[in-house]
């Protein structure tokens, strides 16, 4: 098998996965689009700032306030430089991405024109979405009265863009879309909604959530006009997000949040506020995150994103493969590694994902159940739920093999 990483030596960077579970059996964690594992870089990190760095930022002009704020920005240096980004003033520190999506809708229903959405607007989806990147939408269209509209999923788990004319039109103002499906694992072919969305004046919006961990993710190649995506499926800690705009999109929008820090000037009447990025950042920000952030970028392009992907893309074909082995099984989404990421999700007969995802526990191995926060891709394919299987940098074909015969043993316990 090609393209593979070197495994014995990137995990032993992570001290979780040498742990044993139920009576010896060596962890095997596939739930990585859940959440990430985090190296001993990014957990030194953290520790050293809580151990010697401790203060907050922007406010202090002593020792510790600089240094703390010296790593905090710093940190949006690295977050700038791994997505290629013009500005580093253009990147925006969240909790999450789920935050960094909300931020935007909030923003554009505040907005003035042209940005303003209003009762004669469009919202563009689809039905691939994890809930952050839909209810933000149904709350600004039920407060606004703009018309929420979405693409719909071909059988083989792929967007139906046949209609694409009709979704986004002239009155459409903002795109909003995952790059890859967190359920179905399709990479989804962004350069055709752009296109469209700049001819008719939509803003574009891509949640790069199952995106960034896995690949090279070039805002300027992509062209949107916002990327949003989180830390915490890309080795760092959880409570940071990262929502990219661009620079004079954030000059020209209103804040989402008010506090400390983000503010230029306050008299008791009103307000002037500070430029982007502050302007977004009220409030201390998260800042150990953001130095965990800078770390675990540190690490991953140590490794390489190519490389990463290559790894990943090898592992990913030879699971899809083997799945397809495993009687009863069906795998929801692309049926082939092109144009899929990582994650693959799959019903076994009839026996639920729950108790599929209880007896591969026992065994040491460690998935995702449930509708993983996509519940309309599952009533789209007529289906409660799945399992889903994902996978990173550390995982390994000998982890596959330990997952099919999981699934054999599962297939039998309850056969």
């Amino acid at each position: 098998m090609s393209g593979l990483l070197d495994t014995d030596a990137i995990r032993k960077d992570f001290p979780i996965l040498q742990r044993v579970l139920h009576d010896g059996k060596p962890l095997v964690y596939l739930d990585n689009a859940a959440t990430s594992q985090k190296p001993r870089q990014v957990l030194d990190a953290l520790n050293a700032y809580y151990e010697q760095h401790n203060a907050n930022v922007h406010r202090g002009v002593h020792v510790l306030a600089e240094e703390a704020t010296a790593l905090y920005e710093g940190a949006r240096d690295k977050v700038a430089a791994f997505i290629n980004a013009p500005s580093r003033d253009e990147v925006i520190f969240t909790k999450n991405a789920s935050e960094s999506l909300n931020l935007v809708a909030n923003m554009l229903g505040w907005a003035d024109e042209p940005y303003r959405v209003d009762a004669d607007a469009e919202i563009v989806i689809t039905e691939m979405e994890h809930h952050s990147n839909i209810v933000p939408w149904q709350l600004l269209s039920q407060r606004t009265g703009a018309k929420l509209k979405w693409f719909g999923l071909t059988d083989e788990g792929r967007l139906d863009l046949s209609n694409i004319e009709q979704l986004i039109t002239e009155k459409t103002k903002i795109v909003s879309f995952t790059l890859v499906s967190n359920l179905l694992g399709t990479v989804n072919p962004v350069e055709a909604i752009v296109r469209r969305a700049q001819d008719v004046g939509a803003l574009v919006l891509i949640d790069a959530s199952q995106a960034a961990p896995h690949m090279v993710l070039d805002v300027q190649a992509l062209e949107a006009d916002f990327v949003a995506f989180t830390g915490h499926k890309m080795l760092a800690p959880t409570g940071i997000g990262i929502l990219w705009g661009r620079q004079e999109l954030l000059e020209d929008l209103p804040p989402f949040l008010g506090g400390g820090e983000m503010i230029e000037t306050v008299t008791m009447g009103s307000s002037t506020y500070a430029p982007a990025p502050h302007k977004f950042e009220a409030g201390t920000p998260p800042i150990a995150q953001a130095v965990g952030l800078g770390a675990a970028i540190d690490y991953l392009s140590n490794v390489g994103m190519e490389r990463i992907a290559a790894h990943e893309h090898a592992i990913t074909e030879y699971a899809v493969n083997r799945l397809q082995e495993v009687p009863d099984l069906r795998i929801i989404g692309p049926r082939t590694a092109v144009d899929r990421g990582a994650a693959i999700s799959f019903v076994l007969g009839d026996i639920h994902p729950h108790d599929v995802g209880q007896v591969l526990d026992e065994q040491g191995i460690a998935v995702r159940v449930g509708h993983h926060c996509a519940r309309p891709v599952c009533l789209r394919y007529g289906i409660p739920a799945t399992t889903r299987a994902s996978f990173y940098l550390y995982s390994t074909p000998g982890e596959v093999d330990q997952l099919i015969d999981g699934l054999h043993h599962v297939r039998n316990f309850f056969g």
